[in-house]
């Protein structure tokens, strides 16, 4: 072949690949799941006399604490810096529970990762000295026991040579981690939480009512799901833990704008309850309500461990960040949206009860709603849109039953909501959603139902780019985008005149100008007004994952970036729009810009977006 021929070829392989793997852009930044670096099924069985391991307080959560701080003091008579420390809950974590997936291979002595580990050095590096160590991990109740285990040989010939003692939270059953999410209607709550009750042990509920006046309540409905719900492995292997019960609450006829109390309750056989914290929350306001709204949009946060453990520093060092700076804000937000890639669990079970603990602080005051990405959805051969493995064989499970959306079907994962002013569109971007897809009707819908007299702010937001990034690795596929994005949706972003779209998977902060089909069609940076003739799109993936790289290309729609950790928050009041993007490191604002208009700007005609007309009169 000629060059150009040669290179129109290439440059459709490279598209045509993304397109088979899933585009995993942000695949290639993020790491390993630390978890799965632990060959656990090689463990090999070495007890010995000469190490020995004890954890201490034995019983946790005596007034009440979901979560608690235990010390782990261990000796070993040949210490290495390869030794380790597991945290396995259930305690008893013995072959006895396994079962070999290959008749022809021996049943392995473990099978069940641990739910978080620390190298035995960690704390002390005389350990390799003395032999002698000890190490504070923060537990979270998580309905069952816990016990630790000493290993040597690495995380890739684990060796075990003691077990420690058990532990337990004083009530390992009680409701836990509650969090908010918009109902299908503007006036309806949802409150979603966890617990070790089923309908048969006890009935779960929300006792909810204004501050200081009398309380009603409302029954819960109860979800679980089994180990042969999961799609592969590790999520049907070592990385299964039972999940508990996922209770959800639809708390009905809010006042707007209003301040609640809750707590959730399970009322046993016995004639006994018991109760959860008190919480509270703000309704939301009623929509096209003229008052001041805060918005927070992220996506790709997962989550962190504040004692260290697992080496997240390496895999999502800006969760902690990103999830502190909005506990520090809390009084000044009203919604978040985390748009996909919400644990990276990857088939680790336990990991989605450290995430709901880790949000608890945010996720129980105000709501969470949450979008479906790679990492919770895509496994081959199960509907989702790409072949990708980046689930980990949970397949959308966990995130459908953990988290509430307002969703006709929660396994399509897209969604609208109102909030005041603001109407959003939340996309799957793990489903089809090309011209003729179901998922396309739903968007066309959606954009479409807004009124723009009492919804200015039209607002698209979905996982992966479908719009404009200049992430390195898209920037290769020569797209600057999700393959067939914008081709299929930018004529349905300016036909209804979106003013903003949001997406996560790349791992950074961009901002483009007010876009259309590759050309900027407003000029400026800091405040835009008059008619709505583009879309302003926004990479918003730097939650806390590690981070992407940009490309050497220089697009000229690309207005700002940024290669560090940070969200956006939106803020409307009297039909004006401020947007401020700001970094999870300082919580200080590094990119903004305003937005104004008149009802008579979303009206006007403009190119792929005018009302059909008639000369008659």
């Amino acid at each position: 072949m000629n060059s150009p021929t040669r290179y129109v070829a290439m440059l459709f392989l490279l598209m045509l690949l993304g397109s088979l793997l899933g585009s995993n852009v942000a695949s290639a930044h993020i790491g390993i799941q630390p978890l799965s670096k632990i060959a656990i099924q090689k463990t090999t069985l070495a007890l010995t006399d000469s190490a020995a391991i004890k954890a201490s307080p034995i019983v946790l959560g005596l007034k009440g604490e979901d979560s608690e701080w235990v010390t782990v003091r261990f000796k070993n008579s040949a210490p290495s810096r390869y030794d380790w420390i597991g945290v396995f809950s259930p305690a008893n974590f013995n072959g006895s529970i396994c079962s070999s997936e290959n008749p022809k291979e021996a049943t392995p002595y473990l099978c069940t990762s641990p739910i978080k580990y620390q190298f035995a050095n960690f704390s002390s590096s005389s350990y390799i000295k003395t032999g002698e160590a000890s190490i504070k991990f923060q537990l979270i109740n998580q309905r069952a026991d816990f016990s630790f285990a000493l290993f040597s040989g690495g995380l890739s010939n684990p060796s075990l040579l003691a077990v420690s003692n058990h532990i337990t939270f004083a009530n390992p059953k009680a409701p836990v981690y509650p969090r908010l999410a918009q109902g299908k209607s503007w006036n309806e709550m949802t409150v979603t939480w966890t617990s070790g009750y089923n309908i048969d042990e006890a009935i779960p509920f929300v006792e909810w009512g204004l501050k200081r006046q009398n309380q009603r309540r409302s029954p819960a409905g109860t979800l679980t799901f089994q180990q042969n719900s999961m799609c592969g492995s590790p999520a049907r292997t070592v990385g299964w833990r039972d999940p508990g019960f996922i209770h959800t609450s639809f708390l009905k006829d809010l006042w707007p704008n209003t301040l609640y109390s809750y707590k959730m309750g399970h009322l046993l056989p016995n004639g006994s309850y018991v109760w959860s914290k008190v919480y509270s929350f703000r309704s939301s306001p009623y929509p096209g309500q003229n008052s001041l709204q805060r918005v927070i949009i992220f996506g790709d946060m997962g989550k962190g461990e504040r004692d260290g453990s697992n080496e997240y520093n390496n895999y999502q060092p800006g969760s902690l960040n990103t999830t502190d700076q909005l506990i520090k804000d809390l009084n000044n937000i009203d919604i978040v949206f985390h748009i996909g890639d919400i644990t990276y669990a990857n088939g680790y079970i336990s990991q989605w009860d450290q995430f709901t603990s880790q949000i608890e602080p945010i996720g129980s005051r105000v709501p969470y709603m949450i979008a479906s990405g790679n990492h919770e959805r895509d496994w081959p051969g199960t509907g989702s849109f790409y072949n990708g493995m980046d689930s980990g064989g949970e397949c959308g499970v966990l995130a459908q039953n953990m988290f509430f959306v307002p969703a006709e079907n929660r396994e399509k994962f897209w969604y609208s909501t109102d909030f005041g002013m603001f109407h959003f569109c939340i996309a799957d971007s793990e489903h089809d959603w090309r011209e003729g897809s179901e998922q396309y009707r739903f968007i066309e819908k959606c954009l479409a139902s807004v009124d723009r007299q009492k919804q200015p702010w039209l607002i698209f937001a979905a996982h992966r780019v479908l719009g404009y990034s200049s992430d390195k690795y898209y920037g290769i596929e020569g797209s600057f985008e999700e393959p067939m994005g914008r081709e299929s949706l930018q004529k349905l972003w300016q036909k209804y005149k979106v003013d903003i779209a949001f997406y996560g998977h790349v791992h950074n902060y961009e901002r483009t100008c007010p876009v259309y089909q590759n050309q900027c069609v407003k000029s400026g940076r800091s405040h835009y007004s008059g008619v709505v003739n583009g879309t302003i799109h926004v990479v918003v993936g730097g939650g806390g994952a590690h981070l992407s790289e940009f490309s050497t290309v220089n697009t000229s729609w690309s207005l700002y970036k940024d290669y560090d950790w940070g969200f956006i928050k939106l803020t409307s009041s009297n039909h004006s729009l401020l947007f401020e993007y700001k970094k999870s490191r300082d919580g200080k604002v590094y990119d903004s810009f305003t937005i104004s208009r008149d009802y008579t700007d979303v009206l006007a005609c403009v190119h792929d977006g005018c009302e059909a007309t008639t000369l008659a009169y």
